[in-house]
């Protein structure tokens, strides 16, 4: 059944007045922000040079570690800041002419905890040591390293834009030992000057340092970061102060070779048996040092692990990370413009058609980094070679930004995409000649980081376009200890196009016609939360929370307004519990279908759903992760459950074993489908240099089975060989082969 039209008006008008008086309640807590520079004055340090060479072995008996400097004294960051972190840690630094060397001392007791021995595993559950790094000063971008106690590295870099956790995506190369001994464990750290940029002019570096202690699901750092913040704030880091220039390094080429090949069958298309190999390269060339060029020719993405698939309840396509290595090194300086939902510049875009088959990417180039310690740049040009009926294409990409008084930054953009397609071909479809973007956003924040605001404006330029092209928004957040909250208003054009980009709802499907009409939209969002720091018991933080984000329509009547409260609690023995409850309006505005039956018809819907999430300790031999979603959906209902289960030898073997069911029964003649998702997983780690990971993924919505299987072995640091056997079938019917393929891939780093 269709239910009654809500009073859009009434909701519009008490939506904008939420937002103005919230707004206004939580402005004001930003005039308050303490000066980050007076902050940094409290935590400054002083690193030496050395002349003697360091041998990294996770034993600090070169004579000059006695004589360092020492970070120590560290605060507990989570799950609270009450209070003393319960074991400490001591950190020591130098450097030479080529490297900057940490020695850390890591109080404990008894058997580390470290979930994997597979490089990029993160913080979560591990035993670990971080150092992060703003080489600028500017609170802008910045890296971030990190290491297990069983010497496993993941690394990352920082930039100004939030981030709810760091990717691992990024990599460089660096070096590092640990070594137990029984009531302390030591790391020893080498990182290359070349693998950071920074400027060597520049005498005062951020600093700040990070402890996991995974047995008391503790975490601290050097300096004192307010609860609210994640422990690798920009803001909030320590003075590393340089005794004279930074030395400069030379002749800084990474060169990586590569050569691969597969033999393999695609039965979906009528292809035999096929043979072949392939080779090409990337290649950094450090212009200055904190300026890179990357190059690459061929560029193959065979080792890249599969996307994890999930099961879509929207009506709209979904976002999936970028994870091939060109693309990632600054990856912010093309990537953070817009919001989460659309982005001007996609990266996945480059190297697929438009139904997301692989196309051949034949060479590109990319320069990043800074012009001064104020200037960011970036350019990128991709060229990707003709496949089948579909033409060859260019790709650029150009970015400029600066930062402006303490904390904020100016940035600007052009995105260009050309494609080689005939003139007939052009004169029947004008929109696939090309697609321009250009954009500028400017993004304030308060010296301690409490108060951000932005603005940003984007226009799309295709041929015979000259109308409703524009996308902008403008919003901001503040926070306090116990207090946030986030609005935002933004407007789409029906004409904005983002060829190099994703926009999610502006492309809305009809079901009946079998076509897809552009509708434009307004946005709008207001979110609020509280936070509760229990000092006693065994809750360690708890989150209450109210949220709306409404769609409009260009008439200012509403597409889908969602309205979530929830309470999310993390426990101090690392276990998680959610509880969510949505109401939805949705005006429909043509048919849809989630099932094999009648499409639903277009109108007005209103629905409520309750979502429960819990996440049991993960740092034990067994661990739980479920999700229970249960409530109306349009004019029927829908009963979903997830459950993982988890059985981990550390750090060597783990097994994953994910399902996912979704019922959704329609009244007649509107039909019911049942939605199966599984993704058994298994990885065994034999050392910190050979992987090995199985990756099944069962999914009846997108009629796919999917095998992949990678064995891996780094022989030298960011050198590696790859075994992977990739393999897939139709779910429906059960088993009829798709394609499979056996690929090699081996690559090696030189440092020239």
């Amino acid at each position: 059944m269709q239910y009654p039209k809500p009073n859009l008006p009434f909701l519009i008008n008490s939506y904008r007045k939420l937002s103005l008086l919230l707004g206004f309640v939580f402005f004001i807590g930003y005039l308050e922000a303490q000066n980050i520079s007076e902050f940094q004055k409290g935590f400054q340090l002083h690193i030496q040079p050395t002349t003697s060479k360091i041998k990294i072995d996770g034993i600090l008996d070169e004579p000059v570690w006695a004589t360092t400097e020492v970070a120590k004294d560290f605060k507990k960051k989570f799950p609270n800041d009450i209070g003393e972190a319960k074991r400490q840690t001591e950190v020591r630094f130098t450097y030479d002419n080529e490297n900057i060397y940490f020695g850390f001392k890591v109080y404990d007791s008894g058997t580390a905890i470290s979930r994997s021995l597979k490089r990029d595993i993160g913080n979560e559950g591990n035993d670990v040591v971080g150092v992060l790094l703003d080489p600028l000063n500017k609170k802008t971008n910045g890296f971030y390293f990190l290491l297990s106690a069983l010497n496993v590295q993941s690394e990352d870099q920082l930039s100004l834009t939030y981030q709810e956790k760091p990717t691992w995506s990024w990599d460089t190369k660096w070096f590092s030992a640990t070594k137990d001994y029984g009531t302390y464990w030591i790391a020893e750290i080498m990182i290359p000057l070349k693998s950071i940029r920074y400027d060597p002019k520049q005498l005062q570096w951020g600093i700040n340092f990070l402890r996991g202690d995974a047995k008391n699901n503790e975490y601290s750092t050097y300096t004192k970061v307010p609860p609210i913040f994640k422990a690798y704030d920009l803001g909030y880091m320590g003075l590393l102060n340089w005794p004279a220039a930074t030395p400069t390094t030379k002749n800084n080429i990474i060169f990586l070779p590569f050569i691969s090949g597969a033999s393999g069958e695609d039965q979906e298309n009528g292809k035999s048996l096929n043979t072949n190999v392939t080779g090409g390269f990337d290649a950094k060339v450090a212009l200055n040092a904190s300026l890179n060029l990357d190059l690459t020719v061929n560029p193959d993405f065979s080792q890249v692990e599969v996307d994890q698939q999930v099961t879509n309840l929207t009506r709209f396509d979904i976002f999936l990370p970028e994870r091939r290595g060109f693309f990632l090194e600054n990856s912010d300086l093309f990537s953070n413009f817009g919001m989460p939902f659309i982005r001007p510049f996609y990266s996945r875009t480059i190297g697929l058609d438009k139904d997301g088959n692989k196309i051949p990417i034949l060479f590109g180039a990319r320069m990043s980094g800074n012009l001064d310690p104020a200037t960011r740049i970036g350019l990128m040009n991709m060229q990707t070679g003709k496949q089948g009926d579909y033409a060859a294409e260019n790709f650029s990409a150009f970015t400029l930004q600066r930062s402006v008084l303490k904390r904020s930054v100016i940035k600007t953009y052009f995105l260009n995409r050309e494609n080689n397609i005939s003139e007939a071909e052009a004169k029947k479809n004008p929109l696939d000649r090309y697609g321009r973007n250009a954009g500028v956003t400017f993004e304030y924040t308060n010296t301690s980081g409490t108060f951000n605001s932005w603005t940003d404006v984007h226009k799309s330029f295709k041929s015979g376009i000259n109308d409703d092209d524009i996308y902008a928004s403008t919003g901001f957040m503040t926070q306090s200890k116990h207090w946030s909250y986030i609005s935002l208003i933004g407007s789409l054009g029906k004409n904005y196009y983002t060829d190099l980009g994703y926009v999610q709802g502006i492309d809305n499907y009809d079901a009946i016609r079998d076509t897809t009409i552009r509708v434009g939209f307004k946005n709008l969002l207001n979110s609020l939360s509280y936070r509760i720091f229990p000092e006693n018991g065994s809750i360690g933080k708890m989150v209450l929370k109210i949220d709306n984000f409404a769609t409009l329509h260009p008439d200012n009547t509403i597409n889908q307004a969602d309205t979530k409260l929830g309470t999310d609690i993390q426990f101090k023995n690392a276990s998680n519990f959610g509880l969510d409850f949505t109401n939805t309006i949705v005006n429909l505005l043509y048919p849809i279908s989630f099932t094999d039956g009648v499409p639903l018809t277009a109108g007005n819907y209103v629905y409520n759903q309750i979502q429960m999430k819990y996440t049991s300790d993960m740092r034990k031999i067994f661990g739980i992760e479920s999700m229970l979603n249960i409530g109306q959906f349009y004019n029927g209902e829908v009963k979903g459950i997830a459950m993982g289960i988890t059985y981990r030898n550390q750090p060597h073997f783990k097994v994953l074993l994910s399902a996912q069911f979704n019922n959704i029964v329609f009244p007649n003649p509107y039909g019911s489908t049942n939605l199966v998702l599984l993704q058994p997983r298994v990885e065994w780690n034999f050392s910190t240099k050979l992987f090995w990971t199985t990756f099944v993924q069962y999914n009846t919505q997108s009629n796919n089975f999917n095998i992949n299987s990678r064995l891996q072995y780094r022989f030298k640091p960011m050198s590696d060989f790859y075994l992977v056997y990739t393999d897939n079938y139709f779910t429906d019917p059960l088993f009829k082969n798709k394609n499979r393929a056996l690929i090699f891939k081996f690559s090696y780093w030189f440092n020239l």
